[in-house]
């Protein structure tokens, strides 16, 4: 689904057969003008897409863009201006804020953990964890805040988690299986302990994700196996405990925090008096 095609899909929505506030005022058509300010520090993501909701409600408004997308922003900054019909205005305001808070908050708490590996070898990694129909843009996200994606859904790269090693009786039958199968995918698969990470490693495969492991264990890991196999370190990563994780030498970090847990950016959209 294309960018285009969600942001349709937001408006109809949020106006459905046509906002009746606004409809009942009968504003005179005259030009205003409407800033979007921030109300707190941030990073800033999501701006053109606010500004194809409000081309899409008008193609006549007028968008003047003060920030781009990966600018850091502090309270009272104005981020951008709509000029047009006030009408027009009204009818979009609530859907492109909606979008560039959410972008924005993401953007900006991928921002606060990469900060947080500066002058180590780690990237910070999303996952799969996003809101239904919206991880294109999500994940778009964590690139402007200086993150890295992983893989965008079920269908780019093989992910063996516990409940498909189960579900075989074990990571050497669950990559026999898909090795069988498989000449151009890399596999990856999740492992909680030392020995489950000892049999993926004699699996032969590509990357192994730590799953929930604690800073001694992973630091274990990264001894006995970082140079065979490319290490992932998963599960309730925080901004208190990146940089001691990232110490480890693991070289891939990844959290679902990144797209389930942030806040949205305050932003708000004032008419100029």
């Amino acid at each position: 689904m294309t960018w285009n095609e969600i942001i349709n899909l937001a408006l109809e929505e949020d106006l459905g057969t046509g906002d009746i506030t606004t409809d009942y005022l009968d504003l005179e058509p005259i030009p205003e003008k409407a800033f979007m300010i921030a109300k707190a520090p941030g990073i800033v993501a999501g701006l053109e897409i606010a500004k194809e909701v409000f081309c899409i409600i008008d193609k006549n408004l007028k968008i003047t863009m003060y920030k781009r997308d990966g600018d850091t922003v502090k309270r009272g900054d104005e981020i951008l201006r709509v000029e047009g019909n006030p009408t027009s205005i009204l009818k979009g305001e609530r859907t492109a804020l909606n979008f560039l808070q959410r972008l924005s908050g993401i953007a900006t708490m991928t921002k606060a953990m990469v900060d947080k590996l500066e002058g180590t070898s780690a990237r910070l990694l999303d996952t799969r964890k996003t809101t239904p129909l919206l991880r294109s843009m999500e994940k778009y996200a964590v690139r402007v805040g200086g993150g890295y994606n992983h893989r965008f859904g079920l269908y780019d790269m093989i992910l063996l988690k516990d409940n498909h090693i189960k579900a075989c009786g074990s990571i050497t039958e669950a990559v026999k299986r898909v090795k069988e199968k498989n000449i151009t995918y890399k596999i990856e698969v999740e492992v909680s302990n030392i020995k489950e990470l000892e049999e993926a490693v004699r699996a032969g495969v590509d990357r192994i994700l730590l799953d929930n492991m604690s800073i001694p264990k992973i630091k274990n890991c990264v001894k006995r196996f970082g140079s065979k196999v490319d290490l992932e370190v998963s599960g309730g990563i925080t901004l208190e405990n990146i940089r001691e994780i990232a110490q480890t030498g693991v070289p891939f970090i990844s959290s679902g925090a990144l797209t389930h847990s942030y806040h949205s950016l305050d932003i708000s959209l004032q008419f100029k008096e």
